[in-house]
Parts: structure tokens; sequence; C-alpha cells
């Protein structure tokens, strides 16, 4: 087990390997390290190491577990779940990845980019784009966030309806293993059956199992087509028939379909710069739809102005504009991405990373609604997200002039009606964020005993000193 104080001893021998400094103790050099995005979740740590390399990773977690020092792997300290965050007032040290920076190889005609695990996602994505090729993995965070931090919660974000979540777009990994000792997975096959897929235990696993320190990454050609349309809607019910509608018309070159309420239009257009409301009447709800083609972008301009004017014909959406150019395609999609950071100034907000099978959306959404107005009746709810693949952000915003502690104080038992509803349909409780710190003890109740103890036996396999970010995703065993 973890020991509970750092001697001073101990912290020069870990700040020898990456050097005084790259090795931070000082309060205000630490602190950005401490607190997650949403000021939930407030860790401590005498030390973040920052090392240079994957031998220095390696010796770092060498002497983790010959003196049992808790490790706390963290990438651009953008989660949602605190998965990155040390323990308050334990002595976990935090180790950040942001120094491992390097894109290994491009690989055009292969379709796959090997990148360290702290590269930023935007960085990747441009890598991509200089060989003419597309990274698909698309985050609000993506200035930010790093490729190891996508992997190890398995990210999801705006296209995975088209090219999967993080796990689907990884070949091979290269990691660190509590030992220090390094298993080079770098693969760039897409088919390999030999044996055991170790890649998938660590893709998700949110560093509790290893450091993940290199990817290999799938390439997707850029499409030569790309539009985007933003439909204004009566209902939730009228968005699942669009949607279905757009999969039947499009098929593989839909690759979005976003849906957002009005409130949530409200609320960037009153907080975000530069937001404008695409549409000129008021809609109660909104589907942004990205379709992309390979052959010519006059065939993505036919395929979506075909399938909005069956939408108009068939009353399933009531007014539509396709954007112009590429600037306003990325307006489009900035509203979308910025709805989440725009509920910030609304006060307190409750938040719920859920998936429900997506012709579950309209039942699940309308029962979520009137279990939380009966318990908050004045409670604003800001329900938006990826329908496409049934990943709803259920969130809800105080009420107009409330206490903003008290509201918030009521986190856990609006969680607990909302995913009680969210597990009625056959859902998840976590489709993208991961469980970190946050869901770590509903995980445990809602998942059958036979997996929570599966996971526990992986854990002890990989981890058996309990180094690896302990208190996260598991609870510790009794």
């Amino acid at each position: 087990m973890p020991v509970p104080t750092l001697t001073p001893d101990l912290i020069a021998r870990f700040s020898a390997i990456t050097g005084e400094k790259y090795a931070l103790t000082a309060s205000d050099a630490v602190a950005p390290f401490l607190v997650e995005t949403r000021g939930l979740f407030h860790g401590t740590t005498p030390l973040v190491l920052r090392p240079g390399s994957v031998g220095e990773v390696s010796d770092i977690l060498k002497l983790a577990t010959e003196t049992g020092t808790a490790i706390v792997p963290q990438g651009g300290n953008t989660g949602h779940v605190a998965g990155q965050i040390p323990r308050e007032g334990a002595t976990d040290v935090v180790l950040s990845l942001t120094r491992l920076n390097r894109i290994r190889d491009v690989d055009p005609i292969g379709n796959v980019i090997v990148a360290d695990a702290g590269c930023v996602l935007a960085d990747i994505q441009k890598a991509a784009e200089a060989v003419d090729r597309l990274f698909p993995l698309s985050l609000g965070s993506e200035g930010t966030c790093q490729i190891g931090g996508n992997l190890s919660s398995n990210a999801g974000g705006t296209a995975v309806l088209a090219y999967g979540n993080a796990r689907q777009l990884c070949l091979g990994l290269e990691v660190v293993l509590p030992t220090g000792e390094v298993w080079d997975g770098l693969r760039r096959l897409k088919k390999d059956n030999t044996g055991y897929d170790l890649r998938d235990l660590f893709i998700g696993a949110e560093g509790t199992l290893g450091v993940i320190t290199g990817a290999v990454l799938k390439l997707a050609p850029r499409p030569a087509g790309h539009e985007v349309a933003f439909a204004g809607l009566r209902s939730v019910a009228d968005a699942l028939a669009l949607f279905d509608l757009a999969a039947r018309r499009c098929g593989p070159a839909l690759t979005g379909f976003e849906l957002m309420p009005r409130i949530g239009i409200d609320f960037t257009m009153r907080h975000i710069p530069s937001v404008r409301d695409p549409l000129q009447t008021r809609h109660d709800w909104y589907a942004l739809i990205d379709v992309s083609t390979s052959d010519s972008a006059e065939t993505a301009r036919r395929m979506i102005e075909a399938l909005l004017a069956e939408a108009i014909e068939g009353d399933l959406a009531q007014d539509a504009v396709i954007a112009a150019s590429g600037e306003q395609r990325r307006a489009l999609w900035h509203m979308r991405e910025s709805m989440s950071l725009a509920q910030k100034p609304e006060g307190g907000s409750i938040k719920h990373d859920v998936s429900v099978p997506v012709s579950s959306i309209p039942a699940f959404m309308a029962e979520a609604d009137a279990a939380v107005v009966a318990m908050i009746p004045d409670a604003r709810i800001c329900a938006f997200g990826h329908m496409g693949d049934g990943n709803i952000h259920y969130n809800i915003s105080q009420p107009v002039g409330a206490d903003k502690q008290a509201f918030l104080d009521r986190w856990r038992e609006v969680n607990a009606v909302v995913h009680g509803i969210v597990r009625k349909f056959g859902g998840s409780i976590s489709a993208e964020h991961g469980i970190g710190q946050l869901k770590r003890d509903e995980l445990a109740d809602v998942r059958p005993a036979i997996e929570i103890d599966l996971m526990h036996r992986i854990k002890r396999a990989f981890d058996p000193a309990g180094i690896m970010n302990p208190g996260k995703v598991l609870r510790a065993e009794s």
C-alpha cells in the first residue's frame, strides 16, 4: 500500500530522475495540477514530476513500486470525473506527461500516426492534415487535452457516429507497467490475432494499470465534400425521426448528428462571444447534422439539400440552414461545443454523461425531465449531446436566484434519480467521461458483482503494489 508520507530523501530520489527543473514542489507550481475543470475535486501532492522520456517514466514507476509511492498519471487535466486528480489529504505523486509530446512518425500510405502520449490532440490533427489525412477524434478540449488521456479515458467526442471512440482509433500502445517494465505494443496491424488484446485493457483504464507513453493511431482520408446543417425541430421525437431519415439517406456519409435544446442556444448566445442564432425563429429543439463524402463537394451538397428538403416536406424540421463556408461550419460546431462552458455563468450545474439506446432517447428524456422537475421545480434542464450514438449530456442548471452550493449539494441525490432512469432503459452512467473519483462508488453499485471482481483481479495482476492511481475507478478492497 502507498506510504503515508514522502520524506525529503524520497522526494530527492524521485527528483533526481527528471532533474530538479522538472520536479515541482512549490505550492504555486503544483496548484494547476490539483483541481479538475469543474472545481468539484481538489487534491494535494508534495511533488509533480514531468519526465522527458519513456526511460524516466520507467525509473519513476520502478522506484514507486519499490517504495509504495502512489502515482497519479495526468495529461492535459481536462477530465470531468477527477481521474487525473490526486487524492485530497494524501501524498500521491502527480506524473505529468506534458513533456512527452513528440510526433514519432506519420505514415499516410499505411494511414497511421505514431505519437507520444503527451501530444495535444489538436497537434495530432494538424500532423494528419499536413499529409492530407484526418485524425477524426474531435473534442471541445482538443486544444489542451492529450492523446494519452484521451486513450486512458476512451474519449468519445463528436465523430463517434462515423469513426468510433478512442479505442476504435488506436492500433497499438506503448505502456510503462507499475514495475517499470516497458511493454512495446506499437503495432500498426489491423489484423493481429495473437493472444489476449492487452491494448484494450489499458484503453479506458484511467491510469490504474500502467502509464500509456505512446500510441499508434488510425488516420482516415480527408473528405472531399463536407457540409453542416442546422435544423429547428419541435421535439426530441422529431429529432430521432430526422436522425433515422439522415442515416437512411446518407449512410456512412453521416458523420455527426447532435441534439441541442433552446435553452442551450440561449446560454451560448448569452455567454460565448460571436455566437449568433443561425435561424430567424425560435424552436424548442435543434439538430446539427454533419455530412462528409469522399468523392466530391457536389455530392455532399446534393445529399444534405435533399435530406433537408425531405425533412421539411415531411414536417420533421420546421426550418434549416446549411453552412455556406468553412467559417460557418466551424461557427455551428463552436456553438455546440461551447454549450457546456456556457452553463458555468448560469450558476451551479449538475451534470450527467449518460448513454441509452438511440431509440430510447425521447422516452428517457421525458421521464428524466419529469423526475428532475418534481425534485427541483424551477431547475433548468440543458440536455444535449451526440444523439447519433445515444450519448446525452443531461445537465441541469440551478434555478435562477437559487443558492449555488445548496443546489450542488444535491448532486448525488439528483444523480441517483437520473442514473436510475438510465439503467431502466438499459443505458450507462458513463458514456465517454470515465469513472474517476466522481462515479467510483456508484460503479460498484450498478455493475454486476462478477464484473467488479474481475476488474479487481486485473488490477491486482498488473499492480500488486497498488501504486497506480489509487482511489480511481475501483473502491479499495476490504
